[in-house]
């Protein structure tokens, strides 16, 4: 039987340059390999390193590469090794399949979402009415799916943002801060959910699964075992689970270190993780 690798891409594979935390001196620096040009700049990379054990797991497993970005989004980025089956975009709200977003599965989401949570108009409207522009650079629309913030993070009073979570859960929605951007994401809509329908298609007898935000939590949940970094969301609030590792990590060494853990367990050679550790 396959394994299933799903794992979220930002901050947990691949890094802007931002977020890429080399704190060693500079001769000692890992290469980078960019693997995301947008408007002709570099924008996303990983270590060498990890572009190689990325390929070795290509090989090994069913990697799905999981994200909250747009399809369009997502397509900007060259990951190295085999290009994968299926991919999870829009936080669940589209299943990739060979490139190509599978019509059944966003006609079911779609359908839970109307019934389970209110409108996207909604949010949306309570967003450009609520949020200040001091801070808001720009407001987007996901896929007709989510919405979300983009903000300078320096001037952001994250008190509003904790208010915007109470409003939202009010609504069936959750909130997440996830660097510069605000997102604002319905609670039907989860990557947990594709990554079963892959595991169902797939005959795949173990997952495994790695995030670093709120809105990778249900992915994690799902998985038969997973990882998060040293960053994020989740380490800052101290999320842990029975069958989560968590990595002391942090940058895109911890991208490299949560591929070495995938390819360890699916080769045989990973040591049952500690509860908690």
């Amino acid at each position: 039987m396959p394994v299933l690798v799903a794992s979220d891409l930002d901050r947990t594979l691949i890094y802007s340059a931002a977020a890429l935390a080399l704190t060693m001196p500079d001769a000692r620096a890992p290469r980078l390999l960019c693997v995301e040009v947008h408007e002709s700049k570099p924008l996303s990379y990983m270590t060498e390193t990890a572009a190689q054990l990325l390929t070795d797991l290509g090989d090994a497993a069913v990697f799905v590469p999981t994200t909250t970005r747009t399809r369009k989004q997502y397509q900007r980025i060259n990951l190295p090794g085999p290009e994968p089956t299926y991919a999870i975009c829009a936080n669940g709200g589209h299943l990739l399949v060979d490139g190509v977003s599978d019509p059944d599965w966003h006609a079911q989401v779609t359908a839970r979402l109307a019934d389970q949570c209110a409108p996207l108009a909604e949010v949306q409207e309570h967003l450009l009415r609520a949020a200040d522009p001091v801070w808001v650079r720009k407001h987007r629309v996901a896929d007709d799916l989510f919405a979300y913030l983009v903000v300078e993070r320096e001037l952001l009073d994250e008190d509003w943002v904790k208010e915007l979570a109470v409003w939202a859960e009010n609504r069936g929605w959750t909130v997440s801060l996830q660097g510069r951007k605000i997102y604002a994401v319905p609670k039907p809509l989860t990557k947990s959910a594709a990554m079963r329908e892959i595991a169902r298609r797939t005959g795949a007898d173990l997952t495994l699964a790695a995030g670093d935000s709120l809105l990778d939590a249900d992915l994690l949940l799902a998985a038969d075992r997973g990882w998060r970094p040293g960053h994020g969301e989740l380490a800052d609030t101290g999320f842990t689970a029975p069958s989560l590792r968590a990595l002391p990590d942090r940058g895109v060494l911890a991208g490299e270190r949560i591929l070495r853990e995938f390819l360890g367990v699916v080769r045989g050679a990973g040591a049952e993780p500690e509860p908690g550790a």
